[in-house]
């Protein structure tokens, strides 16, 4: 009897167990299918934090419990590292795009169609590294002169693409935004066109972990296998 008890406890707190895991917002749309890879293999229930890796960064380093850090730019987990708060050295697990995305169809060719726009929506350059990207983009592209004024800054790369849908007239977002059920409609050459990978500096997207929880290594191990970078190769 004591034997059946203590199993019953056992799987009680084996399937109860909790991750807080803190996503960078390019990340938003291929978390959920990856959660659910995850659970096929382990009964730990993921709690999500979306936002900018800069803002996710300063949460942690501010004592947020967090269990494992998915941040769209290395430069923050290896913060991180430097100041002990992670328990290994961060890790690349994939490599961000941008794209140049506009809600209503237009010849896109090249960046220069944003001379001819009158809002143009960015992520945060300081905090978010799709954001970075984008002004490197259109600094290197020589348009930022023209174009400086019209820039209107979001928060996290996911607010970017609200931005465009409902007010500016074209955005530069994470190209991952568009493997999304609601994007699926918009078209390349119409709605989008991949930025030219030579104008920003490669979005390495690295992962941290956090602590030494049992669960947390088993998700921290899964990102970094062969099925969730399918995963994440199927959400650009």
């Amino acid at each position: 009897m004591k034997t059946i008890i203590l199993i019953l406890l056992i799987s009680c707190i084996t399937f109860g167990d909790t991750i807080k895991i803190a996503v960078a917002a390019n990340v938003s749309y291929a978390i959920k299918p990856l959660i659910k890879e995850f659970n096929k293999t382990n009964n730990t229930k993921v709690k999500v934090i979306l936002g900018s890796s800069g803002k996710l960064t300063a949460q942690i380093k501010n004592g947020a419990p967090y269990d494992v850090f998915l941040s769209a730019n290395i430069k923050y987990p290896d913060f991180l590292y430097k100041n002990n708060m992670t328990i290994k050295k961060p890790v690349v697990y994939t490599q961000g795009t941008l794209a140049l995305f506009s809600a209503k169809k237009r010849n896109l060719q090249d960046l220069s169609i944003i001379n001819n726009m009158r809002k143009i929506a960015i992520a945060n350059p300081k905090t978010a590294p799709y954001g970075k990207a984008a002004y490197e983009s259109i600094t290197n592209a020589k348009l930022l002169d023209k174009n400086i004024k019209k820039l209107v800054y979001a928060e996290n790369i996911s607010q970017a693409v609200q931005f465009v849908i409902a007010a500016a007239d074209v955005g530069f977002i994470a190209k991952s935004s568009l493997y999304s059920p609601k994007m699926n409609k918009y078209k390349k050459g119409e709605n989008y066109i991949d930025v030219d990978k030579k104008l920003y500096k490669p979005i390495n997207q690295a992962i941290a972990l956090l602590n030494n929880k049992k669960s947390s290594l088993a998700f921290y191990e899964f990102i970094l296998s062969s099925k969730a970078k399918k995963i994440l190769k199927e959400y650009g």
